[in-house]
């Protein structure tokens, strides 16, 4: 190995990190990628080492939409970045700018059968905005000054850098390598490969003798036209019923989630929050509204879509009714007109138009006493859904009803309390039940629906937002992609709080297949003892098994997760009819 006192491509990758305010490096080791790790580190950028590669990037995913920036993975070649496929097009689908970097074979042996050597463009080039191929060493910084700046700019997304090997470590032991790989013969075919190899060296390292500083680019978040603007602005004052829907994309610049906030409280049209948007008013505002989204958007006369394309979850756009005025504020024109054509499409940034409105909006058009009725008949709709849970929360059965569950987390979390949702029946079910606090409080995986995501989003989560108490709701089948990163989180002392429902089942597939086809084929699971697994990893295991011991666990695991210890509480379920028909197609 070479020595560390000597200046590497490495160097070139992490001084280029650093200038972009990188404070850590999500990663899973490999040769490939040492010097970028070992250089980071030298500069201060803590390197997080996971135990899955997918986990790096769900990690660096969390990071960049908590904090507004990039978030940063690096993984080793071939097996490395194939693993990674799966979190790279969670991020893809949830326009999070995320900043892979990955390791190659040496740029001699590429296709010659080198270790871990495969055609990585056509493997991830399909999940990312930009694929950056590195050739020569002078290419490293600049291509990292590009990365960021692509990954910011219109719908934000992941960008891979591809480097190999050979760029990563100090010249002298390169040329050293190559000259070894030539060998001293002397046959034509001898001096024709070293010929080679000579050229091919000077190429990798011509211009690597002027460093320059990393250049870090402004990227400007796009607007909506003013005509636009003027235009909703009128569809929104003549509405009666106008109705307001949010999603993650309105949070793509974080800093700003305070000042959206207050924007959407001056509009005073009612509100439904999606994805990353949950919290966004608090706990409890009058505005926001809960349940019967579907009914109320049936009934709405004017639509702002903020950041939420016509996707599944909007029934493709059938949701709303025709004859309504749609509004569609989105980064993404083909998102803004996915399966429906708004009447009003505003190509910007979803979260800088809703506070233009409301700065717009004269005082005399404010909605107020105007909207009064329709706020009075929603918030009555949400009343009665509430006090409907509260019914299902009192059925009782031999283990733990899930909606008690979460009724009683939801009066026992803090209020720096952070959740990571990575479940599917468990979750959906605290997504009804559960209030996050505030702005950026809720992280889930997206459009994709990714199971797997909690481990990683919890580590990104905890470093974006030191002091916050992070929990991860996870379902029990979902428990099974990251329990491994218990390991992670005790080497690492991230004291992370993992409720994991355990129904011994992958309850959301079971609730129709079973109804459908008369089946529960694949969908049966054991009542694991997760908690022992997180023990045996070094956490906090906690075992409930009835409503009763609920409280004093819960407040056991809040209590051992502020004095810094990771902890798994796993909570056996009883079976509920909370969610029938969830099917989605």
């Amino acid at each position: 190995m070479p020595s560390t006192s000597i200046r590497h491509g490495g160097d070139r990758v992490a001084e280029a990190l650093q200038a972009h305010g990188v404070r850590c490096v999500f990663t899973l080791c490999g040769g490939h990628i040492s010097p970028i790790l070992s250089a980071s580190k030298a500069r201060g950028i803590r390197i997080l080492d996971v135990r899955d590669e997918a986990t790096a990037v769900f990690a660096a995913d969390a990071t960049a939409r908590l904090s507004g920036l990039p978030g940063v993975a690096a993984v080793t070649a071939g097996p490395g970045i194939s693993n990674t496929i799966t979190a790279l097009k969670n991020a893809q689908l949830a326009q999070s700018p995320v900043i892979l970097i990955g390791g190659a074979a040496p740029t001699a042996l590429q296709g010659r059968g080198a270790l871990q050597d495969i055609d990585q463009r056509p493997l991830v080039a399909p999940h990312v905005k930009r694929f950056i191929k590195i050739q020569r060493v002078s290419e490293l910084g600049p291509a990292v000054d590009e990365a960021f700046a692509v990954a910011q700019a219109g719908v934000p997304g992941p960008v891979f850098i591809e480097c190999p090997v050979d760029l990563l470590y100090d010249e002298v032991s390169i040329r050293q390598w190559y000259a070894d790989a030539a060998g001293k013969g002397t046959s034509v075919a001898d001096r024709l490969l070293r010929f080679y190899l000579n050229r091919h060296v000077k190429k990798m390292f011509d211009g690597s003798a002027a460093v320059s500083a990393p250049q870090v680019r402004p990227v400007l978040p796009p607007r909506a036209p003013d005509g636009r603007l003027q235009a909703a602005l009128a569809a929104l004052a003549k509405a009666e019923r106008p109705l307001l829907v949010i999603g993650s994309q309105a949070l793509v610049l974080s800093k700003q989630a305070d000042h959206l906030a207050e924007a959407v409280a001056r509009l005073g049209i009612p509100v439904y929050l999606s994805g990353m948007a949950r919290g966004l008013l608090g706990r409890d505002h009058p505005l926001q509204m809960r349940h019967q989204r579907r009914q109320a958007l049936r009934e709405a006369d004017c639509v702002l879509l903020a950041g939420v394309p016509c996707d599944f979850r909007l029934d493709y756009g059938k949701h709303v009714r025709r004859s309504a005025t749609l509004i569609a504020a989105n980064r993404s024109a083909k998102d803004a007109r996915l399966n429906r054509k708004p009447d009003i499409a505003a190509i910007g940034d979803a979260g800088l138009f809703l506070q233009a409105l409301a700065q717009a909006q004269p005082a005399s058009t404010a909605a107020g006493s105007r909207l009064a009725a329709w706020v009075a008949q929603l918030r009555g709709r949400d009343a009665a859904r509430e006090l409907e849970i509260d019914q299902q929360a009192q059925a009782s059965g031999e283990f733990v009803n899930p909606i008690a569950l979460f009724r009683t987390l939801e009066n026992e979390l803090g209020d720096n309390a952070l959740l990571v949702a990575d479940g599917g029946d468990f979750v959906a079910t605290a997504s009804y039940v559960l209030h996050p606090r505030t702005p950026l409080s809720w992280l889930d995986p997206g459009a994709f629906g990714t199971l797997g995501v909690g481990a990683g989003f919890a580590l990104g989560a905890a470093l974006a937002r030191p002091g916050s108490e992070v929990w991860i709701i996870l379902g029990d089948g979902a428990c099974g992609y990251g329990l491994v990163e218990f390991d992670t989180f005790v080497r690492h002392g991230i004291p992370v709080i993992a409720l994991v429902g355990n129904d011994a089942g992958w309850t959301q597939i079971a609730r129709e297949q079973v109804k459908m086809l008369h089946d529960d084929v694949a969908t049966v699971l054991a009542r694991t003892d997760y908690h022992a697994v997180a023990a045996g990893f070094g956490a906090e295991g906690i075992v409930v098994k009835t409503l009763m011991e609920l409280p004093a666990a819960l407040a056991r695991a809040r209590a051992l997760a502020h004095s810094g210890k990771p902890v798994l509480v796993n909570v056996w379920l009883d079976k509920t009819e909370f969610r029938e028909g969830s099917l989605s197609m």
